[in-house]
């Protein structure tokens, strides 16, 4: 992907260029594409130049999820455009681009009072919202639901509009021209984009616009692994070749680089340290002090590291962060906190109030992204104006902080969107733009701000740790008659929401945390059909800010229910595979998955030290549901847990590009397998006790499983698959392991180490 000045701008007001279709989108917005020379721009998604060029934005962040192709996959379907040249760029923070289906979604974080209002796909409030409040941010697999009607009516649009010069031009009706391969075509007759862009910004499209008859769809049996690919990743070629551009490679005249050193995780601050032995390091700038960090400022970074190993900056502090602490606040909470039922049927409260024939507890230690790019952020203050380069998973938020930071207003901030290499929701926190920009304002120069592996464990709020306890009453063929799920842990997202969206601070947002919070108990309300069940979440205030990781609450809750199930069916003496078969008389879709991946695998039963194991899982998004059945193949050795194969079958809905969904899955899978070995931390003195790569056990290539994909294929509206496997190969292998004859593991990473 090319990254230019002029085609990431964000926030900065210029509307030049030709804007074509433009009633097509919300008439409170400003243009948000600027067309350069030879270029026209068709509505607030394409650009389609002179030379033949359609230039599709993106207002997503690509973080490897594929989205930088998934988009402009669909603009030139339904455009009719040749692959070949199909160009992206990032698009500029606009309401034009606002994300209703999330806004939706994270109602209850953004209208607490009330949310029922605002929390459905078609909501007006949540619209209104999205767009009002320039809602673009990336998470929860929205794409698609959130841009894929928007980006194909521009498509359409624009395609009418070329018909229509065309069809003058031949003297023919435009509804008698298609579009194939970037020309307009009419019986023997063909002109192509180029030829036409300049005549086609006089015509007016139809109203409505008239879309393909068919959404854009790739059959999966047309892609098998390996298969030539229709509609190749636009980031591929340049990743390969190194020359893709990351945060950490943007440079600018005399740009200046900085280290930073927080406090320990606590209520701390920064107190002494030696300026004068930092002074003698060669390179060094200048020194930058926050309110709980110190930043050091030189010629490059490592210079600006080593000025800040001498200058060695000490923190006032109390209440830090200790897993001890923490963990006797969240076994005080499930023993004897007070719950909030989340969800219940049956009767529960007098199935449940009897004796459990059997309870299990669980525990979860605090998750850490373990991305392969550290947070990083250039900035450029300059004559009241401040400019970020950063890869950021809501830049809006990015900029409101940092215009906050600096007493700026947010127009006068302007935000250059750059991909992150990984994210995993890491990127939806906005606390290195604000140091960048405090530094950029103090040193009066451009600055490089790149946290080092361990600052990044430390500063940025990992996936919330966890107690639950899991009790079950049974029939006498051991079937499920009743089940509870009581689960501590705090109430993550609404601390999330209280920094994304109310600007809070990071201890501030430590306040809400003991609130019940439906948002972080998405997922606990099993799949299978129990007759009485209970779940209840315990909130549970902890010395830990915490926060959003890939998979999030249906992490934990596909561990607590797949494993749970698994020891019901082994205590039954029953087969896995059939005993979950029994209760998934209403879910045949994901019945359909368990089958499919069963034969893929060739099940053997999971008993008898066979080493295999199953979970499956179905989320849900508004109206779109997604579904994955795993079976692991894994067992311990001298080395630790090896996982030899992982099989998933998928329901998904319609794909758009079945390519991206197998890497999604494939990498949601391996994501799964390093939380299921470790990505995990204790914390002592407020500081992290596994906070680099290679103290976190994550795969090694060498590590990496035989994995086996297969889609179903389906018609229905489409679900990412980003999370899916990330939150099903961790059960998945836990049941695999007892199968092998090890011990039964209940904790998250399945070494045992955690809290």
């Amino acid at each position: 992907m090319r990254i230019s000045r002029r085609g990431v701008l964000i926030g900065a007001g210029v509307t030049g260029g030709l804007v074509a279709a433009w009633a097509l989108t919300p008439r409170s917005f400003a243009p948000p594409l600027t067309a350069g020379a030879g270029e026209y721009a068709f509505d607030a998604w394409l650009k389609i130049g002179k030379d033949g060029v359609v230039s599709v934005a993106v207002p997503d962040l690509e973080m490897g999820q594929g989205v930088t192709t998934l988009i402009p996959q669909i603009v030139a379907y339904e455009l009719g455009a040749d692959w070949r040249q199909v160009a992206v760029e990032p698009a500029p923070v606009s309401g034009a681009y606002g994300n209703a289906p999330l806004a939706a979604h994270w109602a209850p974080l953004w209208l607490p009072l009330g949310s029922s209002l605002a929390d459905t796909p078609g909501s007006l409030l949540a619209r209104r919202f999205a767009q009002g409040d320039a809602f673009v941010a990336t998470a929860e697999g929205t794409s698609l639901a959130a841009h894929e009607q928007a980006a194909r009516i521009a498509a359409a649009s624009a395609r009418a509009m070329l018909a229509q010069a065309a069809a003058d031009r031949w003297d023919v009706a435009w509804e008698e021209c298609d579009a194939q391969n970037g020309f307009i075509v009419h019986t023997d007759k063909r002109l192509s984009f180029a030829e036409l862009v300049a005549d086609a910004q006089g015509y007016a499209p139809p109203d409505p616009p008239v879309a393909r008859a068919q959404p854009p769809q790739e059959r999966v049996a047309e892609f098998p692994a390996g298969a030539p690919l229709r509609a190749p990743r636009l980031d591929l070629p340049s990743k390969v070749d190194g020359s893709f551009t990351f945060a950490g490679d943007v440079r600018l005249p005399d740009m200046v680089f900085a280290a930073i050193r927080h406090a320990p995780v606590g209520d701390c601050s920064l107190g002494s340290f030696d300026a004068d032995r930092a002074k003698s390091v060669p390179g060094l700038i200048r020194l930058v002090e926050g309110r709980d960090w110190l930043a050091a400022v030189a010629s490059d970074w490592w210079a600006a590291e080593r000025a800040l190993k001498v200058a060695a900056p000490k923190f006032r502090h109390a209440n830090l962060a200790d897993s001890g602490r923490i963990t006797a606040a969240l076994e005080a909470a499930l023993r004897t906190g007070k719950s909030t039922r989340i969800a219940e049927s049956g009767d529960p409260d007098e199935w449940l109030s009897e004796k459990f024939e059997h309870v299990a507890r669980y525990e979860f230690a605090p998750a850490l992204h373990a991305g392969a790019e550290t947070a990083t952020v250039t900035a450029r203050f300059e004559i009241g104006k401040l400019e970020l380069w950063l890869a950021s998973q809501a830049p809006q938020a990015a900029r409101a902080a940092a215009a906050e930071a600096l007493g700026l207003s947010t127009e006068q901030v302007v935000v250059y969107p750059m991909p992150a290499g990984g994210a995993f929701d890491a990127r939806l926190e906005s606390a290195h733009a604000v140091e960048a920009a405090l530094i950029a304002r103090e040193v009066g120069k451009p600055v490089q701000l790149v946290w080092s592996r361990w600052q990044e464990a430390i500063a940025a709020p990992p996936r919330t740790p966890a107690r639950a306890v899991l009790a079950a009453r049974t029939g006498p063929d051991g079937s499920l008659t009743a089940l509870k799920l009581r689960i501590a842990m705090p109430a993550t997202a609404r601390e999330f929401g209280a920094r994304l969206f109310d600007g809070a601070s990071v201890r501030e947002a430590l306040d809400r945390q003991d609130a019940a919070d439906p948002i972080a108990m998405r997922g606990m309300e099993p799949v299978y059909k129990i007759p009485h069940l209970m779940v209840e979440h315990v909130p549970c205030a902890i010395p830990l800010p915490t926060g959003r990781l890939r998979g999030n609450s249906h992490g934990l809750a596909a561990f607590l229910i797949e494993t749970f199930v698994d020891e019901l069916a082994a205590r039954s003496g029953r087969e896995p595979l059939s005993y979950r078969m029994a209760m998934l008389g209403h879910e045949l879709k994901l019945a359909n998955c368990l089958q499919r991946a069963a034969t893929l695998a060739e099940w053997s039963g999971g008993g008898g030290g066979a080493g295999q194991g199953l979970a499956c899982f179905r989320m849900e998004l508004g109206e779109r549901e997604g579904r994955i059945a795993v079976v692991a193949s894994a067992r311990r050795d001298e080395r630790g847990i090896r996982v030899d194969k992982l099989t998933a079958v998928a329901d998904i809905g319609r794909i758009v590009n079945v390519d991206i969904a197998r890497q999604q899955i494939e990498g949601g899978l391996i994501f799964g397998l390093g939380l299921a070995r470790g990505s995990a931390t204790s914390f002592k003195d407020g500081l992290p006790q596994t906070g680099r790569l290679g103290q976190l056990a994550l795969p090694q290539l060498s590590d990496c499983p035989e994995i086996d994909v297969e889609f179903i294929d389906s018609d229905a509206d489409p679900f990412d698959p980003g999370e899916l496997g990330a939150v099903c190969a961790p059960p998945a292998i836990a049941n695999a392991l007892a199968s092998s004859g090890s011990e039964r593991l209940r904790s998250l990473p399945l070494t045992g180490a955690g809290l």
